[in-house]
């Protein structure tokens, strides 16, 4: 998962769309130095922090997703993805964009960014 999941991190972070890619195993992100002393490894879990766009292109770029399900069961071997808008307590929250929680699972890496790609065209003809 890890493997993957880094592939497609780095990925998305050179994407337009993408404001901020927050995972720690991932090279000049937030938390990297901590993550790199404390851990040998991590799962395919992280959030991408989108430019701000409306809620209909938002929804063109989810509702085709093929290879990207929809769903919180984070544990498996699928690829899932889910916008979520964050709640802080300790220090306000204040970026603009959705927010998406990705789980990258077994399948190919370029199979996912295709998958990818074609949402961020929707994402982009419908703004």
């Amino acid at each position: 998962h890890m493997k993957s999941a880094i592939i497609i991190a780095e990925w998305l972070k050179g994407r337009p769309e993408v404001e901020e890619v927050l995972y720690p195993a991932l090279p000049g992100a937030p938390g990297h130095e901590i993550w790199k002393r404390d851990f040998t490894g991590a799962s395919g879990l992280f959030s991408v922090v989108l430019k701000p766009q409306s809620e209909s292109a938002l929804a063109a770029f989810l509702d085709g997703l093929e290879l990207f399900g929809m769903g919180y069961s984070w544990g498996g071997f699928e690829s899932l993805c889910v916008p979520f808008k964050p709640n802080r307590t300790a220090r306000p929250w204040t970026r603009q964009g959705t927010c998406l929680r990705f789980h990258i699972g077994l399948e190919d890496p370029d199979d996912l960014k295709a998958d990818l790609t074609a949402g961020f065209e929707r994402l982009k003809a419908a703004s």
